[in-house]
């Protein structure tokens, strides 16, 4: 089979791999039919993640079909249309029921990390049972793809994480897919005021059709300023970075206001400053995650009854031999007014 493979930082190829097998019981191999390229890609390409080694097929999210079941799998079989979960979660360890799969022992991230990931024409998926989740008829398999990493991710570690509720202002710093992911999500609870920020006019542009009730372009380096200046000088209730780097978790460092959420959902690949000498005082909370995924089912429903549109999120589409082409597309997202791409295969 063809598959992208990960060749160490900034090295990546379209090449052929051997088709993967059942390893273990539980296991499922899927056909992929539809993946999509995460932030997390390209921060591993960078070479922030040192555990993904030479010749990891990437990718971690998609909708494909059930190629072969193993015995002990019960609840999908040959045929079957399924959602890939970024999280793999045996369902029994101690981890797994506090609800917190990113930590499963026998799991966690470990498609296009540890193991072989989606980013090819299959994969293998252990403890398939805990795992997938069944796709319902005529809907958008496109659209679910984002329920397989950036809309749980935006949902969890930044609306959820950071405790937002009726009323507040929050401002999410970094529109991309996660960010806006976390934008869409965050309209659950009703916030009184949502703020964008971002160097990407076209992205505030999609942010403010999707529900910002501000947005701040932060090229010209004034991003605390404007916030504050739109908050009267209090700050914001929450404050969600989105994208990774120590500039914009300064930025919500300084826009949070007394008893507010810092929320980081951005992957780090450096360290930055905590400016704890400011903060102590002030009554904030600051958290962390890897997405669980424990809201998949939710957000399906969501998806199903019409009150979540992750289709809004897609702007390019790619058959899966141009899966470069796309990397190429998404890196340069500002260039190509790109969000999420979707790759899918020719059948």
């Amino acid at each position: 089979m063809k598959a992208l493979v990960y060749h160490g930082p900034g090295k990546k190829a379209w090449e052929e791999k051997p088709k993967p097998a059942i390893k273990e019981s539980t296991d499922a191999i899927v056909k992929v039919v539809k993946t999509t390229i995460c932030g997390t890609d390209l921060h591993i390409l960078k070479g922030d993640v040192p555990a993904v080694t030479d010749g990891r097929i990437l990718g971690h999210e998609g909708v494909g079909v059930i190629e072969e079941a193993g015995p002990a799998v019960t609840n999908f079989k040959k045929g079957d249309r399924v959602l890939i979960s970024c999280i793999t979660s045996d369902g029994k360890c101690e981890a797994c029921k506090k609800g917190m799969y990113s930590h499963c022992v026998n799991g966690g991230w470990i498609l296009g990390h540890l193991i072989d990931g989606t980013q090819a024409e299959y994969v293998r998926i252990p403890y398939a049972d805990t795992s997938l989740y069944a796709v319902p008829p005529g809907v958008d398999e496109g659209a679910l793809v984002m329920l397989s990493d950036i809309l749980p991710t935006g949902f969890e570690v930044g609306v959820r994480n950071g405790a937002v509720k009726p009323g507040d202002t929050v401002a999410i710093v970094g529109g991309g897919p996660v960010g806006l992911a976390a934008l869409l999500t965050a309209q659950f609870y009703s916030p009184a005021e949502l703020i964008m920020v971002d160097l990407d006019d076209n992205r505030l542009e999609v942010a403010e059709r999707l529900g910002a009730t501000h947005t701040v372009n932060s090229g010209d380096g004034k991003a605390v300023d404007k916030v504050m200046a739109l908050t009267g000088g209090k700050g914001v209730d929450v404050a969600i970075e989105a994208v990774g780097i120590p500039a914009t978790f300064d930025v919500c460092q300084e826009i949070v206001a007394a008893g507010g959420h810092v929320a980081n959902v951005g992957v780090h690949g450096k360290s930055v400053s905590l400016k704890l000498e400011k903060l102590w005082i002030r009554n904030v909370t600051i958290t962390t995650g890897l997405v669980d995924t424990n809201t998949t089912p939710m957000l399906l429903k969501n998806v199903v009854a019409g009150r979540l549109a992750p289709r809004k999120l897609i702007t390019h589409e790619f058959m899966l031999d141009d899966v470069v082409k796309a990397y190429e597309t998404f890196a340069n997202a500002a260039k190509e007014r790109a969000l999420k791409v979707i790759i899918k295969s020719a059948d």
